[in-house]
């Protein structure tokens, strides 16, 4: 699209805790356009989790959100094209994509996980990430890792 911008989607708070975020997350989480199934599943992990974390001051919600800014990248790698070389530029993630990109982990290594549900699944990585271990907290620390390495080459950046 080479003129205007496209509109962003207004996207309506889930019904439980009015809340964007979790709405986003759902649509992730969503297969063949089952949205009630995934606010089941999702809700059913944040009560495992609940569950399971007793002992912490904090909601379920509260620890999802945390867990879900522990497992955030700041930066990530492009592959730019320079003189037939192809160098890995590290560059900086727009908000919106730092979001998509950390649910979209979280969500990834939950179904690679073994598990009896998908909601216990999600809830395991929950707890993971909240206490900054897992799968999507290794993906993020690799991907900082490789902007560091490759540092060298943020003066290409577009």
């Amino acid at each position: 699209m080479r003129k205007a911008k496209p509109k962003k989607r207004v996207i309506l708070p889930d019904p439980k805790f009015n809340d964007q975020k979790v709405s986003k997350f759902v649509n992730h989480l969503m297969y063949d356009g089952k949205k009630n199934t995934s606010y089941e599943i999702f809700y059913a992990a944040l009560d495992i989790v609940g569950g399971k974390m007793k002992d912490e001051e904090k909601s379920p919600l509260e620890v999802w959100k945390q867990a879900l800014d522990n497992i955030t990248p700041q930066v990530e790698v492009k592959s730019r094209r320079i003189g037939g070389a192809t160098f890995q530029v590290p560059t900086e993630i727009r908000p919106d994509r730092k979001e998509s990109v950390s649910m979209k982990n979280m969500i990834a290594f939950a179904r690679k996980r073994g598990g009896k549900s998908m909601a216990d699944k999600l809830a395991s990585e929950i707890m993971y990430a909240f206490n900054n271990q897992g799968g999507a907290y290794k993906r993020k620390e690799d991907m900082h890792r490789m902007a560091e390495a490759n540092r060298a080459f943020a003066h290409f950046r577009f």
